[in-house]
C-alpha cells in the first residue's frame, strides 16, 4: 500500500517556487536538482515501476490528426497521468500548486496542465524538437522531473537545452545546458523558446513530462489537455 503524501504548503515548497519564478524571469528557464518533495518523488517513482507495461504507448509526434510514430525522432513510452491513483493525484495537486504561485507572481494567465510519464528503455533517445510552435501552440511551460535513483554519468539520458539567447565561441559554447536525470530533479522552460532532446540512455529511464497550458477557446469551448 502506497503512502499518501503530505501537503504542500510548507515553507521549503514557496522556497522552490519562489526560485524556479526568479530562474524563469531570468533566464527563461530553471534547473533544480534533486528539489522535488521527497515523499512525492518516492511515490511516484513506486508507481511508475509497478505499472503494467501496457499501460505505456509508443511516443509520437503532433497531435489529433497529425500525430504520428516516427522512430527517427523519439523511441521513448508514455503513459499520461491521471488523478486515478494517490500518486497522479499528489502530482496534480502540486503541480496545480505550482500552476497558482506562477500565474500568481508571474501573471502567465496558465490556464491547464497534461503531463505523461516517460520511459526511455537502453538505447531510446528524443531528438531535438520545441514543445511548442511559435504563435500557433497553447504550451506555455515545459516541466520535467526525473525518477532515477544512482544515475551515473556514464548511463547518459542527460536533457540537453540549447538556449539561443547565449553566444557560442570555438572554445566554450554556452548556449548548451545539460542536464543529468537525476532523482528528483525539476527542469522548468519557457516551451517555445527552448529547442531540447534527450540523448540515448543506457539503462531504464523515468521521468514526467508535463505542459502549463494557456487557454485558446473558441466560441466558448474551452482547448482541454489532450
Amino acid at each position: 500500500m502506497l503512502s499518501l503524501p503530505k501537503t504542500f504548503s510548507s515553507d521549503d515548497t514557496t522556497s522552490l517556487f519562489e526560485s524556479i519564478t526568479n530562474d524563469i524571469v531570468d533566464k527563461g528557464y530553471s534547473i533544480r536538482p534533486y528539489a522535488l518533495p521527497e515523499h512525492l518523488a518516492q511515490l511516484l517513482l513506486q508507481h511508475v515501476t509497478m505499472l503494467d507495461e501496457e499501460k505505456f504507448k509508443r511516443a509520437g509526434i503532433g497531435r489529433a490528426n497529425d500525430h504520428v510514430v516516427n522512430d527517427f525522432i523519439r523511441t521513448d513510452e508514455i503513459c499520461w497521468i491521471t488523478g486515478n491513483s494517490d500518486a497522479g493525484s499528489a502530482w496534480i495537486k502540486w503541480s496545480e500548486s505550482l500552476r497558482i504561485y506562477l500565474n500568481r507572481h508571474l501573471f502567465l494567465g496558465l490556464f491547464s496542465f497534461e503531463s505523461h510519464f516517460a520511459h526511455y528503455a537502453k538505447g531510446d533517445f528524443y531528438k531535438t524538437h520545441t514543445d511548442a510552435f511559435k504563435g500557433e501552440g497553447n504550451r506555455m511551460l515545459s516541466v520535467v522531473v526525473y525518477l532515477n535513483q544512482y544515475w551515473l554519468p556514464d548511463d547518459g539520458g542527460e536533457l540537453v537545452i540549447y538556449d539561443k539567447q547565449q553566444s557560442t565561441s570555438a572554445v566554450i559554447d554556452n548556449s548548451v545546458i545539460k542536464v543529468t536525470p537525476n532523482f528528483g530533479t525539476i527542469v522548468v522552460f519557457l516551451s517555445e523558446e527552448f529547442p531540447h532532446e534527450v540523448l540515448p540512455a543506457k539503462r531504464d529511464r523515468y521521468s514526467i513530462a508535463g505542459w502549463f497550458r494557456l487557454n485558446n477557446s473558441i466560441a466558448n469551448n474551452i482547448d482541454p489537455p489532450s
